[in-house]
């Protein structure tokens, strides 16, 4: 994304002038890169995620008995 000083907006990469200025006040902007958090190898899941692993391991459990239960029945 770049960013326009001049007229303070942002624009995408394909919406600047072919001369690489502001479609709105022709001043030169300079295209960056967006900023992207960088995980590393050792960091773990958001605590959300694994409550939603947890409910569904315990639904594929107990899913499970029930299908046991009604087998043996």
């Amino acid at each position: 994304m770049a960013w326009c000083d001049s007229c303070s907006s942002w624009h995408a990469p394909s919406a600047l002038a072919t001369d690489g200025s502001c479609p709105n006040c022709g001043a030169a902007v300079e295209a960056e890169a967006p900023e992207v958090e960088e995980r590393t190898v050792g960091e773990s899941a958001p605590w959300h995620f694994w409550i939603v692993v947890v409910a569904l391991a315990a639904y594929l459990i107990w899913r499970l008995i029930e299908g046991v239960l009604w087998v043996v029945n």
